[in-house]
């Protein structure tokens, strides 16, 4: 009995710090002040790869971590942009890098971005912007970040002539309201202008650094939603109508399908991965089968296979024109058909046939917000 008590207890410790360590986030030793800058050897979205010897001739370095789908960074990005143009021509020189692992990033974690933090969405972000500043990709090691020991995106490093730190912090006090501190400008004039940094060091805010020991988190988390379940309600043309209304606050995105459509079961996946994204949101998701009410349970079972936990409807009767003067009289009877409509009731836009899931992402989140500032 003592053996077995004894393995009982060994066996639950163990299971117990197993779940420790997949929860805790990796700790890391945060670069000091006068530490040298590490090295980078770093691809950079142009195509290049970047050591620190490219930036030789700069008085100052600016290097700054920051990423594609974090609502504070976003809110940044302008600042970023502005500070690159109104301090290039000084003998600065500013560098962003993205340190996040892409594949530890939860779905529910873009609900406020169209675009992950792969090193090709970066590309995309970059083009989009307009970036006239390196951005780097630091996701697949992850080396450069611990080194710098990353906290939080965005998270500012400022290195003199001789590439010693002399700041490290946030870029300013204030992502949604205007800022009273522009610590960030501060410390670079201050070196700039040969004097030590008057405020060397400042708290850091915005989305955790996303490391690769988050992998299994954002794995358990499809696991978790995928057992989520899976229901078919009957409506009928009131309930459509009212659907259509939208007396809500939220964003509603209704996707019109058949199990008879291949492209609009072959599509079912990117509306699951856009509710798992948005959801969180002023957004809501419902699925319409055309099917008609007899075929409930084939409807049923394609939804159920993969995973399509949003609000699912079958129209309660097989008059299509009834159906469609109830939710929309435009449509014009073919399938996929995708609205989305805003509150109260306005359809701000129409898809006619298979979506684009980067459109459809890009159109929900510019509606939604992409900042904590814009956020609806």
């Amino acid at each position: 009995m003592r053996c077995y008590t004894r393995f009982l207890s060994l066996f639950i410790s163990s299971m117990l710090t197993l779940v420790v360590q997949s929860v805790v986030a990796k700790e890391v030793n945060t670069l000091e002040i006068n530490a040298p800058a590490p090295e980078l050897d770093l691809p950079g979205v142009d195509g290049k790869t970047y050591r620190l010897d490219d930036f030789a001739d700069a008085r100052v370095l600016v290097v700054i971590f920051t990423c594609n789908h974090c609502p504070t960074a976003q809110a940044y990005e302008q600042r970023i942009i502005q500070l690159q143009a109104d301090y290039r021509d000084k003998g600065v020189s500013l560098i962003a890098i993205s340190p996040n692992d892409p594949l530890a990033v939860r779905l529910d974690e873009l609900g406020y971005t169209d675009l992950g933090d792969s090193f090709e969405d970066m590309k995309r972000l970059a083009a989009r912007r307009g970036f006239e500043f390196p951005y780097l990709y630091d996701g697949e090691t992850q080396r450069v970040s611990t080194e710098f020991g990353v906290l939080a995106t965005p998270h500012v490093f400022i290195f003199d002539q001789q590439r010693r730190l002399r700041y490290n912090g946030r870029i300013d006090d204030a992502d949604i309201k205007p800022p009273k501190s522009h610590d960030a400008r501060n410390a670079i004039d201050d070196l700039l202008a040969g004097r030590p940094v008057a405020v060397p060091k400042t708290r850091v805010f915005g989305c955790s650094t996303k490391w690769a020991d988050k992998r299994d988190l954002a794995k358990q988390s499809i696991e978790k939603w995928n057992v989520e379940p899976v229901e078919l309600e009957q409506i009928d043309a009131s309930g459509l109508r009212k659907l259509a209304a939208n007396k809500t606050e939220n964003f509603r995105l209704i996707n019109l399908w058949s199990t008879t459509c291949v492209p609009c079961i072959t599509e079912l996946p990117e509306f699951v991965t856009v509710n798992r994204m948005y959801r969180r949101r002023h957004f809501e998701m419902y699925t319409l089968t055309t099917d008609p009410p007899q075929r409930h349970n084939t409807a049923l079972k394609v939804l159920r296979k993969n995973h399509v936990s949003c609000t699912n409807y079958i129209f309660d009767s097989d008059d299509r024109d009834e159906l469609a003067e109830a939710l929309d009289a435009t449509w014009e009877g073919p399938v996929p058909y995708t609205l989305l409509i805003a509150p109260g009731g306005e359809i701000v836009r129409r898809w006619r046939q298979e979506i684009d899931p980067a459109e459809l992402k890009s159109e929900i989140s510019t509606r939604l917000g992409k900042t904590y500032a814009s956020r609806k």
